[in-house]
């Protein structure tokens, strides 16, 4: 699997460690920054990484700030991305296979390297159970499609 990684500068060492972890498991990674001593304005990485999962680019995200909520909001703002903030593996894993989020977001403030590796593993290794959760998605992507964008 394609999986993208992005951070701002609070989460740079936990991308890091999570960079080597998800090419462990066996996926590739594509990291969209930040890099060492770099700052940035997370929306602006989260926008990108979000970008590349719904234009087909990479199949599932992990994005990484502070608490993860900042991240979460702003790759939610791209058209088609369900983004989901988990910080134990049980809402991980729910995150793909009740909600088909294609990103996970992380806190490097709240969650430690041990738990992120293995709520990553979760998110990674579930797959979407449409049965139940599929006409749920469906209203999510039906309200989507019906919001009207101010130019």
């Amino acid at each position: 699997m394609h999986v993208a990684i992005g951070c701002d500068e609070a989460g740079f060492d936990l991308k890091e460690l999570l960079k080597s972890h998800v090419a462990a498991l066996g996926h590739s990674v594509t990291d969209f920054g930040i890099q060492s001593g770099e700052t940035a304005l997370y929306p602006d990485i989260a926008f990108a990484v979000a970008t590349a999962v719904s234009q087909g680019a990479q199949e599932r995200a992990i994005l990484i700030c502070g608490t993860g909520i900042g991240v979460c909001i702003s790759a939610n703002k791209v058209r088609g991305i369900r983004a989901a903030q988990a910080h134990d593996t049980y809402s991980a894993e729910r995150a793909q296979k009740s909600n088909d989020a294609q990103i996970i977001c992380l806190g490097a403030r709240v969650i430690g390297p041990e738990l992120a590796k293995s709520v990553v593993s979760s998110f990674l290794s579930s797959t979407f159970e449409h049965g139940r959760s599929g006409p749920k998605v469906d209203r999510i992507l039906h309200y989507e499609n019906a919001q009207t964008r101010a130019p």
